[in-house]
């Protein structure tokens, strides 16, 4: 008869298994989160880059009439305005684009958290404990 408390070895093998596909679930859940995270800042970043590629278009076009208008009216306020409006769009742009170039950077989609979880499951599961760790009672 069976000592209570001490299993077979069919049972501990069953919740050995169970045990690792539920260790494997968590892994590939903490993989897909963070990939995830990383996707999320990365359409961020390259949002923001569209936004300053339209906003350095217009700046452009402001610049551009400016231009035109300074070289017309020669030194009249209109043109001074316009290289105001065009400026402004063009700061903006840069602010936006750096912004931008800072979001979208591939170090965010490498999945640190996931390698080092597994690298911990790994010492985990290969751990054999010592002859001063057994309990021979």
């Amino acid at each position: 008869m069976a000592e209570p408390g001490i299993r077979s070895i069919p049972t501990l093998v069953g919740d050995a298994v169970r045990e690792l596909r539920d260790l494997v679930a968590d892994e590939l859940a903490l993989f897909r989160a963070e990939m995830a995270q990383g996707v999320h800042r990365i359409s961020l970043g390259l949002g923001l880059l569209l936004a300053a590629a339209v906003l350095a278009i217009a700046g452009l076009f402001t610049l551009l009439l400016a231009l035109v208008k300074g070289i017309a009216v020669l030194v009249q306020s209109d043109a001074l305005a316009a290289l105001i409006v065009g400026g402004t769009f063009l700061l903006l742009a840069l602010v936006l684009g750096l912004y931008g170039r800072s979001r979208a950077s591939l170090a965010g989609l490498e999945p640190t958290r996931t390698g080092r979880q597994i690298r911990q499951d790994a010492r985990v599961l290969t751990h054999r404990p010592g002859p001063d760790i057994r309990d021979d009672a």
